[in-house]
């Protein structure tokens, strides 16, 4: 489907509003959590200001596919207060990104290592239709009042408390003293669907999507989701027309994490390096505004939106960090803990920063608990040993190996499915022109 054959209630199954609007949703309950609670080690922080982790994420951070590299910085903008001041401390070369994410999940700036460097920087950020005195500073311009800077630290070692030292160096000021207006309430206690899509309804409105988009929510006129009239007060047709879309969709949304439709299949690997680039309208610092890095056709966007939502929210654009995924081994069974696997890396991903093997629980894609609180391995893991010939077998699997080498490069897994994730961070050209290869996960009881 291209952008001019925009679907409709006519042209398309309803529980398409559904896959929509999924990504928008998701991501703002999300927001909510950050806020209001926190969300494991991260901890509750207003708008406009950063909850830092001090310690690297555990199973206790119910996060979808958090990762165990880095500690983050998190922050939900709200840009009802106008222009918020950033200041980034210098890194003293230390690998770090704040990722900039609207409301509708669209990646739309970069600020680090990769992006703008590891000195010191002070950016001034704006709402939509913005007009006034930049003050001299560099603006990046958010595509919607309300937006998520995802800040991840690189931890080597011990080397906690100069992290923490540059995350209390990164700060955000509002300009103005006004308090932030918020995302708009919505009545608690509502049937699950109709939940869902009165989120959808109200919050869609208060953050409109790209210009491109709008044509799609005026096609759900039908379902009730461009009114002003709360869903809750909803006949019983369209209660039913509702709760059978969220059935229909949310199905559809959990098959598309599981295939991550447009992302390169090898050797079992689903390979996100153009998994993120559904953001077709809005490139801020440190992003690429090329044909290469975006989804052209319609559906295919909106699919791939809401796949990485579910799978992966929050996930990088290929150029800063590649994510691969496998659900099989060698011969396309599901992969299980109750057997054990190795995964040889011949030669070692190349990259510029670092890489790392993440173990996640299904079907909630949560970081796994082990005996020996090992929930990622990669090159800065101490004590891995190599082959011969410079290449690197990994051992996965719920057992502990007897083998000392195997116990070495051990990756513990539940006695139960899973999905591995490998982070290329700052990959080099042969990751992203799909050169380099990684092997497949192979059987070995």
């Amino acid at each position: 489907m291209t952008s001019s054959a925009i679907p409709n209630s006519e042209t398309h199954d309803s529980a398409f509003a559904y896959v929509y609007g999924f990504p928008l949703v998701f991501n703002l309950e999300q927001v909510l959590r950050f806020v209001t609670t926190g969300v494991g080690a991260n901890p509750a922080a207003p708008f406009n200001t950063f909850g830092h982790t001090r310690a690297l994420a555990t199973p206790e951070d119910t996060f979808v596919s958090v990762n165990n590299d880095t500690v983050y910085s998190v922050a939900q903008l709200d840009l009802s207060v106008g222009p918020v001041r950033l200041s980034v401390p210098d890194t003293g070369g230390r690998y770090y990104v704040l990722q900039f994410v609207d409301a509708w999940t669209n990646n739309f700036a970069y600020i680090g290592s990769r992006a703008t460097g590891t000195g010191t920087g002070e950016f001034l950020l704006v709402p939509p239709g913005w007009e006034g005195d930049d003050q001299g500073l560099r603006v990046i311009g958010c595509p919607t009042r309300i937006a998520t800077i995802v800040g991840r630290w690189a931890v080597t070692g011990d080397d906690l408390s100069a992290v923490h030292a540059l995350q209390d160096a990164t700060t955000l000021t509002p300009l103005a003293a006004s308090a932030p207006t918020g995302l708009p309430a919505i009545p608690t206690g509502l049937p699950k669907a109709i939940d869902f899509f009165e989120k959808f309804r109200v919050w869609s409105q208060a953050l409109p999507p790209a210009l491109r988009d709008v044509p799609i929510q005026h096609s759900f006129a039908d379902l009730g989701l461009t009114g002003i009239t709360s869903l809750s007060e909803a006949s019983p047709e369209l209660t039913a027309k509702l709760e059978a879309a969220y059935a229909r969709g949310s199905e559809q949304v959990e098959e598309y994490a599981r295939a991550m439709p447009g992302v390169d299949r090898v050797n079992g690997w689903m390979v996100s390096i153009h998994g993120f680039d559904y953001n077709n309208d809005a490139f801020e610092i440190g992003t690429i505004d090329a044909p290469e890095w975006k989804i052209a056709d319609t559906e295919a966007r909106i699919v791939s939106r809401a796949a990485s939502a579910r799978a992966g929210l929050w996930g990088n654009h290929g150029y800063e960090a590649t994510y691969a995924l496998t659900y099989t081994d060698s011969t396309g069974s599901p992969l299980d803990g109750n057997h054990r696997y190795q995964l040889t890396l011949d030669p070692i991903p190349p990259v510029n920063a670092f890489w790392s093997l993440t173990m996640y629980s299904m079907p909630d894609f949560y970081l796994v608990d082990n005996p020996i609180g090992r929930y990622s391995i990669g090159d800065r893991t101490p004590g891995l040993i190599t082959n011969p010939d410079g290449s690197l077998t990994l051992t996965i699997g719920h057992d502990e190996p007897t083998d000392p080498i195997e116990r070495a490069n051990w990756l513990p897994a539940p006695p139960a499915p899973f999905r591995p994730a490998l982070r290329m961070y700052v990959p080099r050209q042969p990751i992203l022109d799909g050169a380099y290869e990684i092997a497949p996960i192979v059987g070995i009881s």
